[in-house]
């Protein structure tokens, strides 16, 4: 009897010092769908704490939009970002304390690049480290193709064209509705080869066409994670625009309150030092704690942050430019140069310099694959009309040709030579007029007006964008202008290339 007593006290004390397993506890979560690559680091979670999450994935835009405060379906919420939701709430005017939030790893939005096409890329910018104005440019010349996640749907999509928006428009600060330009996005979006509407989607697709497609804009976790899953033929080299990138923080939401304690304890693993070295040596994610040594493909300095848009108007407004600049309808610009001999000088080789500059090096600006561009030169009369529609690299040679090679002439017909630019137009168009002096030859301004009158809907639509030089009669300007629904700008209060940039249409 002893001894069967000693045995069960031997029992007793090992089962003290071992302790009994934490209570299975199980929290439902909206999660990112990139976070499905957490599959193993939960199962650690759920053996250290007892809590299991079972992870309901879907795109982040999609996952904040079915986050409505007080119908909560889950009990916590994973992102890649919650700063869409925050967004939401607030343009709802939410009652209420906004969810605890617990940030657990970052990702920069960043774009990679087939290690010879990086190589090219590099070589052709100062520094070597490429802008997103600078892909845009060899997006618009058609150097390079790429696939994005569709920003309606996934966060690496919506932070990719934040990201693309926030540099064109230059500002350095939060986007306004006002900085958003469908033309300064057409240029990068003609390089959009394929879309997908998850981050993980993205990534297999783009290991179907490698072959065809030279980049991939994605999470740097996800592209690091394709690097190292061998189904590369050619390496990614990852690119950090030096304009900025927005950066993913992960943050953990606790929506119902009921569940906090567990909150709490998943909050505090995931933070802790051993959960933050198994997240980024098992999913290429940087660990909160920048005292941490990183691993050697996450040393690379990922440089400026960019802000994320501080009112839901202008997401929706960036969206809404998304979808023009990538419908695939090519756009005809008509550009109406005068030639008189009073532009002789300073003002014809301005207009020069900014052609050429439209032509190649323009980033956001340039001209684009798809892109229709008429030149009409016009003195007393027209002197010459050039099209040229652009599909790659030397195709707007003969448009800069018949600028740096025309002559003046006598005389400014200019609403004879805008009548004509009209008679030009095949579809979805805008007209830019470039002048310095007052009509003195050909129709008047009222007669013009009449025979747009009559011309076919599709050319009647286009607007005619006016840039005033010198002389120039500014009240006929302007009501011809108004009158297409374009409108006049002064060359004189800025230069013609800016002029230019600011007009052009994107439909």
């Amino acid at each position: 009897m002893r001894r069967l007593a000693a045995g069960a006290l031997v029992l007793a004390l090992a089962a003290a010092c071992t302790g009994s397993p934490p209570e299975p506890v199980r929290l439902s979560v909206l999660a990112s769908s990139e976070l499905a690559d957490l599959a193993p680091v939960l199962a650690e979670l759920k053996r250290d704490t007892g809590i299991e999450l079972a992870m309901d994935h879907r795109g982040t835009v999609e996952a904040s939009k079915a986050l409505n405060p007080g119908e909560y379906r889950h009990d916590l919420a994973w992102l890649s970002s919650d700063r869409y939701f925050q967004l939401r709430t607030r343009k709802a005017g939410q009652p209420g304390p906004a969810p605890i939030s617990t940030r657990t790893m970052l990702s920069p939005l960043v774009v990679g690049v087939k290690a010879s096409k990086a190589k090219q890329l590099r070589a052709s910018v100062p520094g070597g480290q490429p802008t997103w104005a600078d892909l845009a440019a060899k997006a618009a010349a058609g150097e390079l193709t790429f696939g994005m996640a569709d920003p309606h749907v996934t966060g690496s999509g919506l932070s990719a064209l934040i990201g693309v928006a926030t540099a064109a428009a230059g500002t350095g600060v939060s986007l306004r509705p006002e900085d958003v330009a469908c033309d300064k996005l057409r240029g990068f979006f003609t390089g959009q080869a394929f879309t997908a509407n998850s981050t993980t989607g993205l990534a297999a697709e783009y290991v179907k066409r490698q072959d065809q497609v030279d980049a991939l804009v994605n999470h740097e976790s996800v592209l690091l994670s394709l690097q190292a899953g061998g189904q590369l033929r050619e390496p990614l080299e990852i690119l950090y625009p030096r304009d900025g990138i927005v950066l993913s923080d992960y943050p953990l939401l606790l929506l119902d309150n009921g569940k906090r304690a567990a909150y709490d304890k998943v909050a505090e693993w995931l933070r802790s030092e051993r959960a933050q070295r198994m997240i980024m040596e098992r999913t290429a994610r940087r660990p909160i704690d920048p005292a941490l040594p990183r691993t050697e493909a996450l040393r690379p300095e990922i440089g400026n942050s960019l802000y994320f848009p501080d009112r839901q108007e202008v997401v929706d407004t960036l969206l809404a430019a998304y979808d023009r600049a990538t419908s695939g309808a090519g756009r005809q610009v008509v550009f109406v140069l005068d030639f008189s001999a009073s532009m002789a000088g300073s003002r014809i080789e301005e207009l020069r310099a900014a052609f050429r500059e439209l032509s190649g090096a323009g980033g956001f600006d340039r001209f684009h694959r798809g892109e229709t561009i008429t030149v009409l030169r016009f003195a007393g009369q027209v002197l010459e009309e050039q099209t040229v529609t652009v599909s790659g690299p030397g195709d707007l040679d003969p448009v800069n040709r018949v600028l740096a090679t025309g002559g003046l002439g006598k005389g400014t017909a200019i609403w004879s030579a805008l009548a004509q630019a009209y008679r030009t137009v095949k579809g979805p168009a805008s007209i830019v007029l470039m002048t310095d002096g007052e009509n003195n030859t050909g129709i008047g301004l009222d007669q013009f007006l009449r025979e747009r009158e009559t011309l076919p809907a599709e050319a009647k639509s286009a607007p005619t964008f006016a840039i005033r030089f010198g002389s120039a009669d500014p009240a006929e300007l302007t009501k011809a202008a108004r009158a297409t629904g374009g409108r006049l700008v002064e060359a004189a209060q800025t230069s013609l290339l800016a002029a230019v940039k600011e007009i052009r249409g994107c439909g």
